[in-house]
């Protein structure tokens, strides 16, 4: 899988871009505020219909214009697929094969992006808000299911939060709408529970002899899932239905007095641990860096795994972060099988085979000298 084609109107300080690129690696390079990493959220947003950045999508329409337009051709499974998301202060629309699509989880999927990143590299140590959007985003590429389950709990839970207020003001005194809202909240939490336990056992199964050689066989990941009930990846979704809802009658005095909902998986986390020993909290620098490096290279493994072709990657700004060995690790990984999409200053100091084959791409004020 590869993008082929990028044309850019109106998107961040792009006014009209149309480049083409090589399917192998290509250098967006140019001093910082010139538009690297938006050209590189371009292909994110075109791939999640979302940008990574910021959640105000006004920010991507240029100034004083009432539209962004992303298009790209993206060749998966030796065709070509025209892909197209338009931007405006009325909403956003996506376009797969020139046809609209009625919701954007039937076209996320369409194309497969990894993106590493700077921030990644606080996902072992970061909020716990960071490592449930690294599951969603990464498990509702490859199971655009999962998205819909996703999106109905968060409209659900909207509602059942908005309720609880109004119980926690005796604005209202009506539990038997707290019941429904709370059976339908338990019918969405169960599926994305047992989907995410599934994904990480998956995306366990890479990551651990990732890490193991990364750390040159000194250490061993391990990867758990952490919910807000006592439920493990053994039980069915009937038992997961029934753990919920005793647990949510349990503490229905607790919400009302609180006004939100106190458990589900908005509320759930990840735990990485290296030689048994919590990385969060005990680890070092280098141990978390690799443990996020490790879940980005069994992310790519997994997708294609999954759908039998390897993602684009993206690694915005991210090899002047890692030390040699670890960039050396990441670029070697990577060579000849996936479409690479480096942003940086500069490649001096890279020395790698990698980049000396590379497409170089010039950035300066929004414009790409080619």
């Amino acid at each position: 899988m590869h993008i082929e084609q990028l044309d850019l109107r109106n998107y961040r300080n792009y006014e009209n871009l149309n480049i083409s690129f090589d399917d192998k690696v290509n250098v967006i390079i140019g001093d910082n505020a010139q538009g690297k990493t938006n050209l590189m959220e371009a292909i994110y947003v075109l791939a999640f219909t979302k940008s990574h950045r910021t959640s105000h999508e006004k920010e991507l329409i240029q100034w004083e214009k009432e539209y962004a337009k992303i298009e790209g051709r993206v060749v998966k499974r030796n065709q070509k697929i025209p892909l197209e998301i338009i931007i405006s202060t009325k909403g956003k629309k996506a376009k797969l094969n020139r046809l609209e699509q009625r919701r954007l989880s039937d076209y996320i999927g369409s194309i497969n992006v990894v993106m590493f990143a700077p921030e990644d590299l606080t996902l072992v140590k970061g909020s716990p808000q960071i490592r449930r959007r690294f599951i969603d985003m990464e498990l509702g590429q490859i199971q655009p299911t999962y998205l819909y389950h996703l999106a109905q709990y968060q409209k659900i839970l909207k509602q059942r939060n908005f309720l609880l207020k109004q119980l926690q003001k005796k604005a209202k005194s009506d539990i038997n709408l707290l019941e429904v809202l709370t059976t339908q909240l338990i019918q969405h939490a169960s599926i994305i529970i047992e989907k995410r336990f599934i994904f990480l056992e998956l995306l366990k199964n890479w990551a651990v002899p990732i890490h193991h050689g990364i750390s040159r066989n000194m250490e061993d990941l391990d990867i758990k899932y952490s919910p807000t009930i006592d439920v493990s990846e053994s039980e069915n979704k009937e038992k997961i239905d029934n753990i919920y809802y005793e647990k949510f009658q349990e503490i229905q005095g607790k919400e009302i007095e609180r006004g939100t909902t106190l458990i589900g998986p908005h509320r759930d986390d990840l735990l990485f641990y290296v030689n048994n020993k919590n990385v969060q909290t005990f680890g070092s620098q280098g141990q978390q860096r690799t443990t996020a490096l490790s879940l980005k290279l069994a992310e790519i493994e997994l997708i294609n795994k999954e759908i039998g072709e390897y993602p684009i990657l993206l690694l915005d700004d991210v090899l002047s972060e890692l030390d040699d060995y670890r960039q050396s690790h990441l670029l070697n990984t990577i060579q000849g099988k996936v479409q690479t999409f480096v942003s940086t200053t500069s490649v001096d100091g890279i020395h790698h085979e990698t980049l000396k084959n590379a497409e170089l791409f010039p950035v300066k004020d929004g414009k790409v000298d080619r």
